[in-house]
């Protein structure tokens, strides 16, 4: 079961990774164990009979541990992702911190992944903003789509309420409808702090693109540099070479000539 807290603990890293091998490991101990046996009992078998009996049996077990294991590994898969949205949920609960953002990878873009990424390899000082304000964001979304739901659950109330055409319904109705311009106010505040999180996630990935491209200039530049300063000495020994030669030229004319 997942802790009541906010916090991510030892127990729930232990589980994740369990978690996340335990399909593949299902399907291994229930597929290979058994057919291998049968196949072992089929190596050693002298006599005919009994040898076609355990290649048969150890065939059937393949299978039969194949299909097992296949759908033991669905329901561990199906409980996985149970268990992560349960977890999820709990540290958002709080807020969710940078720390926490590599569990909701999930309810990332890919254009926030891949951004986040790169940022990693190329600016660690920037990936780190860059992770905080996408805790800001995923916290913003959540609490939007929950207020959304709310919302909804109000207003299913107020029409239930507006039925019955009591006193006891009217107040009702009355303090529903402060609830919903309650939660239009909160859904409203996290809708601002959405976009300006959006906003400063563009702005650290212009900055971070901006960096990199620079430092690519400056590098080719720095190599652009170094040619044009070793170019002249290249040439100026590239003349020497052929004056050398020249002169070879003419000294070997010389002693023709002369002979």
């Amino acid at each position: 079961m997942v802790e009541a807290t906010g916090k991510l603990s030892s127990k729930d890293t232990a589980m994740a990774r369990l978690l996340k091998f335990a399909p593949w490991l299902a399907l291994i101990l229930t597929t290979f164990p058994v057919p291998v046996v049968f196949l072992v009992l089929f190596l050693l078998s002298e006599a005919t009979e009994s040898a076609a009996i355990y290649l048969l049996l150890a065939g059937l077990s393949l299978a039969a541990g194949a299909a097992l294991g296949l759908l033991i590994s669905l329901i561990l898969v199906i409980y996985r992702r149970h268990w992560l949205a349960q977890l999820r949920d709990r540290l958002a609960s709080d807020g969710i911190t940078a720390n926490e953002v590599v569990w909701f990878r999930s309810e990332l873009t890919s254009s926030e992944r891949a951004a986040l990424d790169e940022i990693k390899q190329t600016n660690p000082l920037l990936a780190d903003a860059y992770l905080d304000t996408l805790a800001s964001r995923l916290t913003a979304s959540r609490i939007i789509s929950r207020s959304k739901r709310e919302i909804l659950k109000v207003e299913r109330r107020i029409n239930r309420a507006r039925t019955l055409g009591t006193n006891e319904a009217n107040a009702l109705q009355q303090e529903l409808e402060g609830d919903r311009t309650r939660l239009d106010q909160i859904r409203q505040n996290a809708n601002e702090h959405l976009m300006k999180a959006r906003t400063q996630l563009q702005v650290i990935e212009a900055t971070a693109s901006r960096k990199l491209n620079e430092t690519e200039t400056n590098l080719m530049m720095q190599r652009l540099g170094s040619a044009e300063d070793t170019l002249p000495l290249v040439l100026e020994i590239a003349r020497m070479e052929q004056q050398v030669l020249r002169e070879s030229r003419d000294d070997h004319k010389l002693q023709s000539s002369t002979d």
